[in-house]
């Protein structure tokens, strides 16, 4: 691992917007999560790489990112039991084309200040996750960032964090701090809460569990999202637990366990 850096940057907005591609009664809907196209969409702005030009082309930022690792954590203090708030927003769509038989007004669901904390696996050896480790250190954005609309600019500043890691196997319960895959039904490995006559308390107590279904990339030939069944909760989890892709990170005595995907 000797060329690899497991690093993590925060990133918040007062607006998040990241488009599903179905609709209720007219409504444009948001996924609540962040989720790793659109992350990479902002990873290719932060070090220059164009979007989408060609018709059934996938864009450059992830013909060079796809094969990156992330993993993903909700911020605390802007989510409530893994839900950001959300409102709705209604627009005239002023492009010449759709008002040629009157205004049409659009319908649109908006995250109300998300933030998220990103974290990537990156070899130093691929010039462009050496961008990004440069990049992302200094605070450095060829682009403006946005979550999923250029109308919501996002900011991660002085966030950059760099972990000690390895592969986490467990062998006793344990929490993952971020969102992961979920690879079947997770809650008979969740560890019940009990009561301690030693500490004269409840143990392993437990508060929610959010489920989303969210994209993980894109179809190289359909060109739609590819998608995976996501969780995340403050669980503790059996030793048992069928979960892959788990990270054990250390960084100013703070240790957690994460899924990098």
């Amino acid at each position: 691992m000797s060329g690899q850096r497991l690093i993590s940057f925060d990133l918040q907005a007062d607006f998040g917007f990241f488009k599903k591609p179905d609709y209720n009664d007219g409504m444009l809907l948001t996924y609540n999560m962040l989720h790793k196209p659109a992350l990479l969409g902002l990873l290719g702005a932060v070090i220059g790489l164009q979007g989408y030009r060609r018709k059934g082309e996938l864009p450059e930022y992830y013909q060079h990112l796809e094969e990156l690792s992330v993993g993903i954590e909700p911020l605390e203090k802007r989510h409530e039991k893994g839900n950001f708030r959300k409102s709705v927003v209604k627009y005239t769509n002023t492009v010449g084309y759709a008002n040629q038989d009157g205004n049409l007004l659009i319908e649109e669901s908006m995250l109300i200040r998300p933030g998220y904390r990103c974290y990537l696996l990156l070899d130093l050896d691929n010039q462009d996750h050496h961008k990004l480790y440069d990049y992302l250190k200094n605070g450095w954005s060829e682009y403006i960032p946005y979550l999923g609309k250029n109308e919501y600019p996002c900011w991660f500043g002085d966030t950059f964090r760099e972990y000690e890691f390895s592969v986490f196997q467990p062998a006793a319960i344990f929490r993952i701090s971020s969102l992961f895959i979920k690879e079947g039904v997770i809650r008979g490995k969740k560890v019940e809460a009990s009561f301690s006559l030693s500490a004269m308390g409840m143990e392993n107590e437990s508060s929610f569990a959010y489920f989303e279904r969210l994209p993980i990339g894109f179809h190289p030939e359909l060109m739609q999202y590819e998608l995976a069944d996501f969780a995340y909760t403050d669980w503790l989890m059996q030793a048992d637990s069928q979960i892959t892709g788990l990270f054990y990170l250390v960084v100013e005595g703070e240790k957690k366990v994460i899924q990098l995907f």
